[in-house]
Parts: C-alpha cells; structure tokens; sequence
C-alpha cells in the first residue's frame, strides 16, 4: 500500500541522524578557555581499535590456542568485559600478561590502520590560532599511545598530552578530574571536552565541566550512535564551522 512521502518510516541511520539534529552544540566559544580531546574514537578513527580487539587479536589467540574464531571471540569477549571501564581493560602490559602474546607487537602488525578523524587537524589549528590550550586526555596505555603519536604525528597539534595511566585512574572515574586538576589546572566552566564514551561525558558531567561534546561516528566504518542526551557532532567540521561562523 502506497504512503505519502511525508509519512515514510525512517530508517535507523535517518533516526540517529535526526535525533543529533536536536542535539547539536550549542558553545559559547568567546568562553572556552582550554579544549580537552580524547583519542580513540575522537581524534583517531576508531576503526583501527575495533579491528584490532574484535578481529585481530582474537585471531592471533585462536591461532595459539587451537580455538576456532567463534571460541576465540566469545573467550575474549568474556574477558574483555570482565574489566570494562578499568584502567586494565586500557592496559597492554594487563593484556599481554593475560593472553601470552606480546600485544604491543600485534598492534604494529595492523598499524597501518591508524588514522585520524577527517578535519581533526584544521580544528585544533583554529584552536591553537584563537588561543585556546588543547590539551588531549586518554585511557590508552602509553605503548598504544606511542605507537599512534608515531603513526599521525599528532602530538604536533596539542600542547599537551595526559595519560590515565600516569594518573592511576580511567577517565570514567570522578577522581580522574581531581587529578588531572592537580597537573592542569582549569575551570570546569570555560572547558570544552570531545569524547565518544558516555560513561565518560558522564563522569565529565559529575565532575562539572560545562561543554561536553560526544563524537556520533568514533569507527568510520560503522553506523553512528545515538547522542544518549549529548551535545553531538559526527566529525569536527561540525565545530569547525560553528566556531567560525561565531568568531
């Protein structure tokens, strides 16, 4: 039966993408002092984690094992949920302990996936141009994190970079801003922060950092996500613009 065009179903992709309509940024940016950016899925496309977690490693397991790729995926899947949203769960040496493979070595094997999120570079040098500090904050290890840096030479474009790690504690915990307080001291009102995690935002929010920002489309690769009630973007020409057009 035929149905008007205005009453078509929208699909799930045309949803998402409505839903982050309602929720574009809306940023003073004549009060945003520092910019904090996370790694993964924000500045790096997220495609190059998600291979190498779900695809990669559990094969190289299997491989050592004797599994089948299904046996591999599902051990792994268990383990890797066991310690989801710790700082273990970030932590190669935790990993290689755990598997018996030298992770660091497996993550160059695929390293030519590494690559950044499209206008990551023109963003933070319209940060850098207007004065902002653009500091990057991650829960990658720091091997992972040297290995990435390597790779896109991004740390050319920031003016600093904190790792959870040196902190002792994941950025999904309260405490982490403490911390990161003690070494970069900012206020939580004129703070711009870019991440892909809601767990996250949500300990950002708690914490009381006035802009937060959440990236629909950390893996190229695959379908955005819902905006879970965030400010949104799908790449950062959507800031770009917005902070040119109220300059």
């Amino acid at each position: 039966m035929a149905t008007s065009s205005g009453n078509l179903p929208l699909s799930g992709v045309a949803r998402l993408r409505l839903m982050a309509d309602n929720f574009k940024p809306m940023i003073e940016w004549s009060q945003i002092e520092l910019v904090l950016l996370d790694m993964d899925g924000t500045l790096l496309d997220l495609y190059f984690d998600n291979h190498f977690w779900l695809e990669h490693l559990p094969q190289c397991y299997a491989q050592l094992h004797g599994l089948s790729a299904r046996e591999a995926q599902q051990e792994l899947s268990a383990r890797y949920q066991r310690v989801e949203g710790k700082l273990e769960w970030y932590c190669i040496d935790h990993w290689s302990r755990e598997l018996g493979l030298d992770v660091a070595l497996l993550k160059m094997e695929v390293a030519h996936l590494i690559s950044l999120h499209p206008w990551v570079v023109e963003f933070l040098e319209l940060m850098g141009e207007q004065g902002r500090r653009k500091v990057l904050v991650t829960n990658a290890h720091r091997k992972s994190l040297a290995l990435k840096l390597e790779r896109t030479q991004l740390g050319g474009h920031l003016d600093r970079i904190v790792c959870a790690h040196d902190l002792g504690l994941p950025k999904e915990a309260p405490q982490f801003w403490d911390r990161l307080q003690q070494i970069e001291p900012f206020d939580p009102d004129k703070t711009l922060f870019v991440d892909d995690s809601p767990p996250v935002l949500a300990s950002a929010r708690e914490y009381g950092i006035r802009w937060l920002v959440r990236v629909l489309k950390p893996d190229t690769k695959a379908s955005p996500r819902a905006p879970e009630g965030y400010p949104s973007i799908h790449d950062f020409s959507e800031l770009l613009l917005a902070c040119r057009e109220d300059s």
